[in-house]
């Protein structure tokens, strides 16, 4: 699987702390090569046919669809981002 970002979701990374970042880039390396990582905590959306979450740490998560052999990456920050995937 690829990494594609939207614009969104490459404002909400830039505002991160650096600290955040840093274990976001580990946790989307993770999403490639093992999806099913008990870290991840993957669930689809409540409420969304195809928006998906996963976890950042216990504060941050990240949103993405899956779109044939690409996760979009849609939105990261606290976890206040998943009223707006």
């Amino acid at each position: 699987m690829k990494l594609a970002r939207t614009a969104r979701f490459a404002h909400d990374f830039r505002s991160l702390p650096l600290q955040i970042q840093r274990r976001a880039a580990k946790q989307l390396q993770l999403l490639i090569d093992n999806p099913r990582h008990p870290s991840l905590r993957i669930k689809k959306m409540e409420g969304s046919q195809d928006i998906w979450e996963g976890r950042i740490t216990k504060g941050y998560r990240f949103t993405f669809q899956v779109h044939q052999d690409t996760y979009l990456l849609r939105r990261i920050g606290v976890h206040d981002i998943l009223a707006a995937p």
